[in-house]
């Protein structure tokens, strides 16, 4: 008997006024696998990340977490069930250092309350250094905003590895990079995939997707059209569902 999805959407609605954002939806992420979410501007990509990261709440349908009933009304709940959400702009602060950046709204206390700096900045310099391999970083001291777009990137990355996050969800995470940058987050996310992170992909260049990802979905006007496996469509496939949804 297969395991239930680490998360599960079920008839998920969410409007905006008259607008509906997300319409009866049903999504769910597996363990050890990477799902491509696929669609043009508008059709509710960005919206079921917001849901599912507790940046946004449903108005209708439910949300199960391993096969239980669970609430995502903030990102602290969906932060407790290992969900770690990166954006395109990385959310990061670009006038903090890269060590406060990891561990902030989490940073390492002694007994009396006092951060403890020097052991924070050994483990952000160890995670870069081994988990994402990241480039041009000798000191987790140095400000964000001196970083590259590939390199903030790796950052947010950095900080999902640390905690030991089992979901990912990637907001468009290659647009504003450079190929080689684009090339190492691809890879960062292949090797997650066999430390047990699953991830979600929300982008618009397939071939990237089809680089990476297990199984795609595709929605149009807050609709899901396809949900299919890599195994079943070729690239020409996947091109002519997102084009005709």
């Amino acid at each position: 008997m297969s395991p239930p999805p680490l998360l599960e959407l079920r008839g998920v609605c969410k409007r905006y006024g008259p607008v509906e954002a997300l319409s009866g939806v049903d999504f769910k992420i597996n363990p050890h696998e990477i799902i491509g979410l696929l669609g043009d501007n508008g059709a509710g990509k960005s919206t079921l990340i917001k849901l599912m990261s507790g940046v946004a709440q449903a108005d209708e349908g439910t949300i199960l977490a391993n096969g239980k009933e669970v609430t995502l009304n903030s990102r602290r709940e969906s932060e407790r069930l290992g969900i770690e959400t990166i954006y395109q702009d990385t959310a990061l602060v670009d006038t903090m250092s890269i060590t406060r950046n990891i561990f902030m709204g989490r940073e390492l206390t002694n007994s009396i309350g006092l951060m403890q700096h020097g052991k924070m900045h050994a483990i952000a310099l160890d995670v870069l250094k081994s988990a994402v391999h990241i480039g041009g970083i000798e000191d987790p001291r140095q400000m964000v905003g001196e970083l590259s777009g590939g390199q903030k990137q790796a950052v947010a990355i950095a900080r999902a590895v640390y905690f030991k996050r089992l979901m990912l969800l990637l907001d468009e995470p290659t647009s504003a990079l450079a190929v080689r940058a684009t090339e190492a987050l691809l890879q960062y996310i292949r090797e997650l995939k066999g430390e047990g992170v699953s991830s979600v992909l929300v982008t618009h260049n397939l071939y990237h997707a089809f680089q990476v990802c297990d199984r795609f979905v595709v929605m149009s006007h807050g609709k899901k059209m396809c949900d299919v496996p890599k195994e079943e469509m070729t690239l020409e496939e996947l091109t002519e569902c997102v084009v005709m949804a």
